[in-house]
């Protein structure tokens, strides 16, 4: 996007007249994930998350992801919109200070950038009953409608497989709602990044409501006689018999995301221009079809490849809106330009479908790799603009400090 263009042009002048600088202009951003929910307990303390943002600088980290609001809706920052989170798995823990503002605080003095993500759509753990959409019934009828392989529909409170209780993307007081969220954090909190996680549908089971048939038909630009039939009916076997507006469908619920990234992005440059927006998810596009995220460039055609796929689609790609794609290339296989279950191919598929609309950075699972964390560090640096390590409770279990700074050093070598 045009920011990143400035950015460029920045880095060349500054190159040119700054030849001694060179090794400081050609550090890559490095980031270490701090999860909400993973780290409830350990970051309890003001003490533990100062001691952890020294330990991720000192390994070569420069920047940090805080996640601040998990999928239950509720919140570790001074929020007017949305109540504290206090309990997780059953351990409560009442916070008289806040958690946000003392990790900004900490960065910065650290010369660390922050990134405060949160999970956009989910609002409530359908596992325990916990969260926003299971205490408030103003939500009620407003979390996707699940349409089952029985031909039911379900509440997605109510199914326990999911991993979060969605808000129905498609409504305009969700939209209004979440985009109020972005914009408390970006007015009260020197944030260098908004990290957008779990920004999509649920799977491609929901929503089918009345509500997102109402805004199917506006985009069809007429009725649909039999729904959801007329999009598609279920096998015996849990595969789908497409109906008359399959591709239509698909398209239509990528638009739905892909709109809203364009609001969180026409949000933030409104309160601050200088606050990057970014987007996390899994580097297997053509399998998160059924989520709505087309991260491609709406100039790559790769979905014309699949069943499900048509022009339409290919122009819901919301690459154009970000600064940075944080590539999921959660996989264990590191090598392998000819393997797509390897980083390496994975990197180099986002590359080929963003193009130059926006940075792509390699994002490792950190428990994919107790043996080999330098090899999955190195690839993504040496591939990619930039890393991300998720999560920060897996560095810390299994002791991958020094794998962590050996890929680092290795990569920053060759450069």
């Amino acid at each position: 996007m045009l920011k990143k263009r400035y950015h460029i042009v920045f880095l060349l002048v500054f190159l040119t007249i700054c030849p001694f600088t060179e090794i400081i202009c050609q550090e890559k951003p490095k980031y270490l994930w701090f999860d909400a929910e993973a780290n409830f307990e350990r970051f309890a303390s003001r003490d533990s998350i100062s001691y952890y943002l020294e330990k991720a600088k000192s390994v070569g980290f420069n920047q940090v992801v805080v996640d601040v609001k998990p999928i239950y809706g509720e919140v570790l920052y001074k929020s007017k919109i949305l109540t504290p989170l206090t309990t997780v798995n059953g351990k409560v823990i009442h916070r008289d200070w806040d958690y946000l503002q003392y990790f900004v605080d900490e960065a910065h003095r650290l010369g660390l950038k922050v990134t405060v993500s949160t999970a956009m759509f989910p609002s409530g753990h359908p596992g325990t009953g916990e969260g926003l959409v299971y205490k408030d019934n103003r939500w009620d009828g407003k979390t996707c409608l699940e349409y089952m392989p029985n031909g039911q529909m379900l509440d997605i409170r109510d199914d326990k497989q999911k991993v979060g209780a969605f808000l129905n993307p498609v409504r305009k007081d969700v939209r209004k709602f979440a985009l109020s969220i972005v914009r408390e954090i970006v007015k009260k909190y020197d944030v260098d990044a908004y990290a957008l996680d779990y920004c999509r549908y649920p799977s491609d089971d929901s929503d089918f409501s009345k509500e997102t048939r109402n805004a199917f038909e506006r985009y069809l630009g007429k009725k649909v006689k039999n729904f959801p039939e007329d999009v598609y009916t279920w096998n015996a076997d849990g595969t789908k018999n497409p109906g008359i507006y399959y591709k239509e469908w698909w398209a239509f619920r990528s638009h739905v995301i892909s709109s809203f990234v364009k609001d969180v992005r026409d949000n933030i440059d409104t309160i601050n221009d200088k606050v990057e927006l970014e987007y996390w998810a899994a580097s297997w596009i053509h399998a998160i079809y059924g989520q709505g995220q087309n991260w491609a460039s709406p100039k790559s055609d790769f979905s014309l490849n699949y069943p499900w796929g048509s022009k339409a689609y290919n122009e819901t790609g919301f690459a154009p809106y970000l600064d940075t794609f944080l590539c999921g290339t959660y996989l264990e296989r590191i090598y392998g330009m000819d393997d797509p279950e390897s980083i390496e191919y994975g990197i180099a598929r986002a590359q080929k479908l963003i193009g130059d609309d926006c940075s792509v950075f390699g994002t490792i699972y950190a428990l994919n790799h107790k043996t080999n964390i330098a090899d999955a560090v190195s690839i993504c640096l040496e591939k990619s603009e930039g890393l991300m390590v998720f999560d920060i409770v897996q560095v810390i279990e299994m002791n991958l400090w020094d794998g962590i700074k050996e890929g680092i050093k290795r990569a920053e070598t060759q450069q």
